[in-house]
């Protein structure tokens, strides 16, 4: 296994234990910055070509289940980063086997809930579209055909989340950025096919997007068999072990529940968004796809830190851990603040590149601009919940998330009367939530709460 390991390291994987933290941080960063770009560019894809060649009903369509889409993908994301975490920690420790059975098992335990969740989500898509989302009538069969098929593909989101996620436990974030430059060339060209083509509107971006999705699946999977033997199972080692599961789920279940309570309090949001009409759905669609853009520095320097922070915990390491925190916050605020003053001065030209009407257009500038304004705020405090994920002290991320998205809510429903704000709370709603979310992340990291199960592990091992 020593080999094996060894191995690993030539192939170019970024072993986050050694050299200055802020330049492994920036180099394993970099690559995970641009597969997240990647998965949004082929997501856009969808919102831009259906725009352009179909029509902005079309368009609202398939922005109305985002958020539907969202709750099934906080599970793939949150279990499958609670599986790298484990592998991560372990990589770190050098307990090689043990690393080898928690990949076998998360990846069966994955592609069952990717099965199962296909299942749930053709049951529910029409409830929750028309009574919860409110989603307006006009485009509600439209966007009901575009979740279904969309839905059929979960079992390929599922199954690369998880091999990704073991990649990037042994510190290999280049390959999913080339998973991911798959699924968008083949997203693309089957959008421009299937709906500039043939004509086949909202139903031919989902059908694109399944099929770059299983193109992106086998990639992944095929790379990792053939580049990393400790993970070139036999079929009778491909075993399902209940107990390495349970701790899958165990370390996961804090960060799917709150990626679960982003997507939840989003519905909430997208009922609010869809109570103004069609022309702000239109508008919060395209803002919120570009917005995704612009919070990439900080969800890539949050997924880093916690394979980071796994890394070096495993090899019993705490003053990196906390050394690599702060430079990982100065890093992401500046990155993001250069990205908001760029967005805030070219919301104009973003915005029509999606063809929407004037109406929807002016709403989506000010959203755009409001957002730049405040997003240093999100860009503060997000890549501390990827220490508190590495440290298996994922709940205290959720409670975080959980109220971030309570105080949105709670002021989009609340400060909509006050006569200088109505609509406009759309945006505004993410300065309050965002600010809530970083003063109780940084009380938790002073406090250091988060560091006392490791920092007794240490001490025993030292006695």
């Amino acid at each position: 296994m020593e080999e094996t390991i060894k191995i690993n390291k030539q192939n170019g994987n970024q072993v986050l234990l050694e050299g200055s933290p802020w330049k492994g941080i920036l180099k394993f960063a970099l690559p995970v910055f641009l597969g997240l770009l990647l998965q949004q560019l082929y997501n856009t894809a969808d919102t831009i070509i259906v725009g352009n060649f179909e029509s902005e009903d079309a368009m609202a369509a398939v922005g109305a289940t985002a958020v539907l889409t969202m709750v099934f993908l906080a599970f793939a994301n949150g279990f499958s980063a609670g599986a790298g975490v484990i592998v991560a920690q372990l990589f770190g420790a050098k307990k090689d086997e043990e690393m080898r059975k928690n990949a076998c098992t998360s990846i069966l335990l994955m592609i069952g809930m990717g099965v199962l969740c296909t299942g749930i989500a053709l049951l529910i898509n029409r409830l929750v579209l028309q009574y919860v989302l409110n989603t307006p009538t006009d485009i509600l069969d439209t966007a009901i055909v575009y979740f279904r098929v969309y839905a059929l593909g979960l079992i390929f989101q599922f199954g690369y989340n998880i091999v990704a996620a073991v990649l990037r436990g042994v510190g290999d974030s280049r390959a999913t950025m080339y998973f991911l430059l798959i699924a968008a060339v083949i997203n693309i060209g089957l959008d421009i096919l299937f709906v500039g083509v043939f004509h086949l509107g909202a139903l031919g971006a989902a059908l694109a997007t399944d099929i770059s999705q299983a193109g992106c699946c086998i990639a992944a999977v095929i790379y990792m068999v053939k580049r990393y033997p400790i993970f070139r199972w036999k079929f009778k080692e491909l075993t399902f072990d209940p107990k390495l599961a349970k701790n899958t789920l165990k370390v996961g279940f804090p960060m799917a529940l709150q990626q679960f309570i982003v997507a939840i309090g989003l519905v909430f949001l997208q009922r609010a968004v869809n109570s103004y009409g069609k022309f702000m759905t239109a508008s919060f669609t395209v803002a919120m796809r570009i917005e995704s853009y612009i919070q990439l520095p900080a969800s890539s320097l949050q997924v880093t830190q916690a394979t980071y922070t796994g890394q070096n915990l495993g090899a019993s390491n705490m003053e990196r851990v906390s050394r690599g925190a702060k430079q990982t916050f100065l890093m992401s605020e500046m990155i993001t603040l250069v990205l908001s003053v760029v967005v805030f001065f070219l919301a104009g030209p973003i915005t029509t590149l999606f063809s929407l009407t004037d109406e929807a257009t002016a709403y989506c500038i000010t959203h755009l601009r409001t957002i730049a304004i405040l997003l240093p705020i999100l860009a503060a405090y997000f890549p501390i919940l990827g220490l508190f994920q590495g440290a298996n002290n994922g709940f205290k991320a959720t409670i975080v998330a959980s109220m971030a998205l309570l105080v949105r809510v709670v002021t989009t429903y609340t400060l909509c009367y006050l006569p200088f704000m109505g609509y406009r709370i759309i945006w505004w709603n993410t300065a309050f939530g965002w600010g809530v979310g970083c003063m109780i992340t940084w009380t938790f990291y002073v406090v250091g709460g988060w560091k006392k199960k490791w920092l007794d592990k240490l001490k025993i091992a030292e006695e």
